[in-house]
């Protein structure tokens, strides 16, 4: 009734203004524009009202406010940054805790208020105070932004899918034209072969081993110190490294040749796997420790790659240089002789690549892509130096695209540390046997912009802490794609975009590497 009384008065001012037109008053437009908007106006608040109406929120007798009320939706224990020593660990235990950044439709299964419809209350007068009415609309509010996650789930999918597809068709264009790279005829279907094979296998083997994984209860742990939720991945399988770097290897070994360099990079790749599992699985079997300590692993890790940087020195690799210790450049800089400084930075190049791919593998599908986009580039920068490795890298990449079937938004398995670690030294083994340091810094231009962040990070807030006694950053939370989501960012649209940029660059990566070769 209100509504037609309102609706009445308008008309009435409307007619009133048609008569100030043909009185030829001054203004008369404005006021017929003002009148036209507010009818419009009342209209849809009438119609959103009769909609409110027909709820059992109204029937129950809440009482819709025009004031805005700020709901946050965490305590102080959840601002701020604890600590930064673990800065590319996500294992330990986790809050049950939603970020006011997240939004209704965040990623979270855990709201701060778990309830539904059967847990409101039925009769007005169970509302003792205002706040429980807040809180049942916000529920609901909540509730509802829940039907988001399919949109994000298809859109993991399809972003998958573009991938895997533009991979292919990469590596389909190098296979038509390598016998204009290598000066010599190779076999048929030499990239796909291996990359198809490998991508067949492991997605089989996810369907094998990922009820096995649940079965025997192996699953994802986080630590209370990060204040970014994991509520979403909290009980994900873990160790998927364990199906898909074997496999990866043992198709490579099957259909690649049997150079000095091609079983280096085996052996250094099962190494990291190795040392990854054991962490994995230390940090399983108790359930208040997080895996091996940060100065073991560090020196497992240097372990590693000292090990094959002086068995590199010391091994004759086939070279079309008849040198070693070379990094090809493009022209006009050419060929580049680092000496004993080439040692330094395999040992480095190690060191951030397994770092950095455990850093960018707390995201569904982030590290899986990025490692198969890098593998792609780096078998094309290869394939004049070492052919053999090349068959490699493709391998390893359709182990990496298998895996993503399962590891894609939202994740069923992650890799743990046995297939981070894995993926990462198997990169820098192959940069190290060719001297395509370049090409491989370009290829994974993510990770390393992700790396530079959090020592970014961490310099400041350790010097700081120390000299002023608070703490200063850059970023309210480490890693960058954190912060993203902070930001108010989704996770797939963040995969999404680095797969983009890592797709450029993988291609960049590669002519790089033809040129310099």
């Amino acid at each position: 009734m209100m509504c037609m009384h309102a609706c009445t008065v308008l008309l009435v001012m409307y007619f009133m203004a048609l008569k100030l037109k043909i009185l030829k008053i001054q203004n008369y437009r404005l006021v017929m524009c003002f009148i036209q908007v507010r009818i419009m106006y009342i209209i849809l608040v009438s119609f959103v009202n009769q909609q409110l109406r027909d709820t059992s929120i109204w029937k129950q007798g809440y009482n819709l406010k025009h004031d805005v009320v700020q709901l946050r939706s965490m305590d102080e224990d959840s601002v701020g940054i604890s600590s930064f020593d673990d800065w590319g660990n996500n294992e330990g235990t986790s809050d049950y805790m939603i970020f006011s950044s997240d939004g209704e439709d965040s990623d979270g299964e855990i709201l701060v208020t778990p309830m539904n419809d059967v847990d409101m209350p039925r009769v007005k007068r169970q509302f003792v105070t205002a706040e429980d009415a807040l809180t049942a609309t916000a529920s609901r509010l909540a509730l509802l932004g829940r039907m988001h996650k399919k949109d994000r789930i298809i859109y993991g999918f399809v972003s998958n899918f573009g991938l895997i597809s533009f991979l292919t068709i990469c590596l389909a264009f190098v296979d038509w034209r390598a016998w204009r790279i290598v000066r010599q005829p190779l076999n048929a279907f030499y990239f796909l072969s291996p990359f198809l094979a490998s991508a067949s296998l492991v997605a089989f083997a996810g369907y094998v081993s990922v009820p096995i994984l649940k079965i025997f209860n192996i699953r994802q742990k986080f630590r209370r110190k990060w204040p970014y939720k994991y509520n979403s991945k909290k009980g994900t399988p873990t160790i998927g490294g364990v199906f898909f770097i074997p496999i990866g290897v043992a198709v490579a070994k099957f259909m690649g040749g049997s150079s000095t360099e091609f079983t280096g990079i085996l052996l250094v790749t099962l190494a990291y796997a190795v040392i990854g599992l054991f962490d994995d699985t230390v940090g399983l079997i108790k359930p208040c420790n997080f895996g091996l300590s940060r100065g073991t692993k560090l020196l497992l890790e240097v372990a590693v790659a000292a090990w094959f940087s002086f068995w590199l020195y010391t091994q004759n690799i086939s070279s079309p240089y008849s040198m070693k210790m070379l990094v090809p450049l493009p022209a006009p800089v050419g060929l580049l002789n680092l000496g004993g400084y080439y040692l330094l930075l395999t040992v480095f190049t190690f060191i951030l690549m397994t770092r950095g791919h455990k850093i960018i593998d707390e995201l569904d599908g982030f590290a899986g892509g990025i490692a198969a986009l890098a593998f792609v580039a780096m078998s094309v920068a290869v394939l004049p130096i070492c052919s053999d490795v090349s068959v490699f890298g493709t391998s390893m990449a359709g182990a990496c695209v298998g895996f993503l079937l399962h590891n894609r938004y939202r994740a069923s398995v992650t890799m743990g540390n046995t297939g981070s670690l894995a993926i990462g030294g198997a990169l820098a083994a192959m940069a190290s046997c060719s001297g395509m340091f370049i090409p491989l810094f370009i290829a994974s231009g993510i990770l390393v912009i992700e790396v530079i962040a959090v020592v970014i990070q961490i310099f400041p807030f350790r010097t700081t802490e120390g000299l002023q006694g608070k703490a200063r950053s850059f970023f309210q939370v480490p890693p960058l794609h954190h912060y993203l989501e902070l930001c108010g960012m989704k996770e797939p649209s963040i995969v999404t975009g680095a797969y983009f940029i890592s797709a450029f660059l993988a291609v960049l990566a590669g002519y790089v590497g033809l040129v310099s070769a």
